[in-house]
């Protein structure tokens, strides 16, 4: 894979993944939307679905890490070149904001609405994460453990390759493309199991980049972008993703 390839598949992946996150998050939060109040299992599992489009959209240009947890990760563990690793920080990052932007288009409308004095709210949670109660340390916690639920697995399925559904994660090897549905599926179980506490960033270019465009997008009446609590969704998953790596390298 070249860097340019790199930088283009995590570009449109990641945005994929941000546009349909994002998206089932507005779907359920904003007024005048047919799918408002749907639930906490409806975006589990519109996250879920985000990461299986755009895993398997960049899979055959950059590997699909769409995370840059998962990429640290898999650098640590000898997995991805460290040469790498910039063009696929710099892909995610853009797609997420990409991703962003193209969520507030398609509910264009409905923040426009959010200029209405009875229909006003903040807007953030559509965008990034916040946790249910503010305790940065507990929140730390929270989303290393969460990222270790997701980087650990996703390197262990890489020993899998005998069953057929092992994935080599830094390149386009996926099985079976199995794979990418397991990691869509664990996503998913995330969400569910651990995302209470703090919304489960588990990745830090789906938080960052999406709050950046939030702080930067005309949207009436849309409330902070806390910026106090940026750094928890950014640092916690980092550090998950390199003691998954130590993980890994110490078992095998």
């Amino acid at each position: 894979m070249t860097h340019a390839s790199i930088f283009v598949g995590e570009l449109i992946g990641t945005a994929i993944l941000i546009l349909f996150g994002a998206g089932v998050c507005a779907a359920v939060t904003l007024h005048y939307s047919k799918a408002r109040g749907a639930g906490w299992v409806v975006i589990a599992f519109g996250w879920g679905f985000g990461v299986l489009a755009g895993a398997y959209t960049a899979a055959p240009k950059s590997g699909g890490h769409l995370n840059p947890a998962v990429t640290v990760g898999l650098a640590v563990a000898g997995i991805t070149k460290w040469e790498d690793v910039p063009y696929y920080l710099l892909g995610q990052m853009a797609g997420a904001i990409l991703g962003a932007v193209l969520t507030w288009l398609v509910y264009f409308a409905q923040f426009q609405a959010n200029a209405e004095e009875d229909r006003a709210q903040p807007t953030l949670g559509i965008f990034s994460t916040a946790p249910e109660i503010r305790n940065p340390v507990a929140n730390l916690v929270t989303e290393i453990i969460a990222t270790v639920g997701l980087v650990l697995p996703i390197l262990f399925f890489g020993k899998n390759l005998g069953t057929g559904i092992g994935i080599i994660p830094g390149t386009t090897a996926y099985g079976s493309g199995i794979g990418i549905l397991l990691v869509s599926l664990l996503v998913v179980g995330i969400g569910l199991s651990l995302g209470g506490p703090t919304g489960y960033a588990i990745n830090p270019a789906r938080d960052l980049g999406p709050r950046i465009t939030h702080a930067l997008l005309p949207i009436p009446n849309k409330g902070g972008s806390d910026w106090g609590y940026a750094w928890v969704p950014v640092v916690g998953p980092l550090i998950g993703g390199v003691l998954s790596a130590l993980v890994y390298k110490a078992a095998f």
